[in-house]
């Protein structure tokens, strides 16, 4: 086991796994860190850090899509945003994280966060008595982030019903005087120009598609070290490295599939690591204007 030097020291005993559990083990989700996605997380906490004011500052994390923007999230969530009881054995749930509803709906933006907090509710009460609810719920469980995911949904419906959700996104900012974060494509900036005060609360956070530097060859290298290949691929070469940016265009999430399917093509295969005739082979994984096709 230890000559396998190019696998993370945690991961290197899965080499002796048999074919079945290496190629499950690769498609597993695993969190690989890297600067931007670390900055990101830093400033999530310096949000929910912040002392409490009339107008608490709000942050709208826009990417392409399946670039990362959702597990950076749900990684912070991880980290600082889990449950506990407190010292008087009340529930604290110190980060919210819910989902913007499939279109601009008041009362399906406070069903959504009172499903995650489990709480009971009647879809068929009014708007007014369900933000009661909400406010009351993030109150009684000291919640001090509320993330909203998908907000690009929002843009979907009328104007009034836009208007209707980012005021209440207002009110509860104000009411509860706690940040609020959305997540969603680029599109949702949009939703903040429905209204001038709205786009004056809200700081925006690009996360781009990756450029052939130095960064994205160092990402490659951290990648490498979770694929229980036996002989080291050196992804993080200059050849193979253009090879994978071409195929993925600096799409995370394209770049990961990428490259579990270059790992089980390498497994399969008997070449016990990945080459630039392999990562050919797999250029189908590159979407054409969105939508994949599935070469058999």
């Amino acid at each position: 086991m230890s000559t396998f030097a190019h696998i993370h020291p945690d991961f290197r005993h899965i080499i002796a796994l048999p074919v079945k559990e290496r190629i499950a083990f690769m498609d597993q989700p695993r969190w690989i860190g890297y600067g931007l996605a670390n900055r990101t997380i830093q400033a999530l906490r310096s949000l929910m850090d912040r002392p409490t004011r009339p107008r608490m500052p709000n942050l709208l994390i826009v990417g392409e899509p399946n670039n990362g923007k959702t597990t950076i999230v749900r990684r912070f969530v991880d980290l600082h945003g889990q449950g506990y009881v407190g010292e008087d054995g009340e529930p604290v749930k110190p980060v919210m994280l819910t989902e913007a509803p499939p279109s601009a709906d008041e009362k399906g933006f406070y069903i959504g966060i009172l499903e995650r907090f489990w709480a009971p509710y009647r879809a068929a009460d009014p708007a007014p008595k369900l933000r009661y609810q909400v406010i009351h719920q993030l109150r009684a469980c000291r919640t001090r982030l509320l993330i909203v995911d998908e907000f690009h949904s929002l843009l979907t419906g009328s104007p009034i019903k836009q208007r209707e959700v980012m005021n209440a996104i207002k009110l509860l900012c104000n009411e509860l005087m706690i940040p609020i974060v959305g997540v969603g494509t680029r599109e949702a900036v949009r939703v903040l120009h429905t209204d001038p005060q709205h786009a004056s609360r809200f700081d925006i956070l690009p996360l781009p598609l990756w450029e052939l530097t130095a960064d994205f060859r160092k990402l490659l290298a951290s990648f490498e070290q979770v694929l229980p290949l036996k002989e080291p691929s050196g992804l993080h070469q200059p050849e193979l490295a253009s090879a994978l940016h071409a195929i993925s265009g600096g799409n995370l999430g394209d770049l990961h599939r990428l490259l579990v399917e270059c790992g089980i093509e390498a497994i399969l295969s008997g070449k016990a690591a990945i080459d630039k005739e392999i990562i050919q082979a797999k250029a189908w994984v590159r979407p054409t204007r969105g939508v994949r096709e599935i070469v058999v």
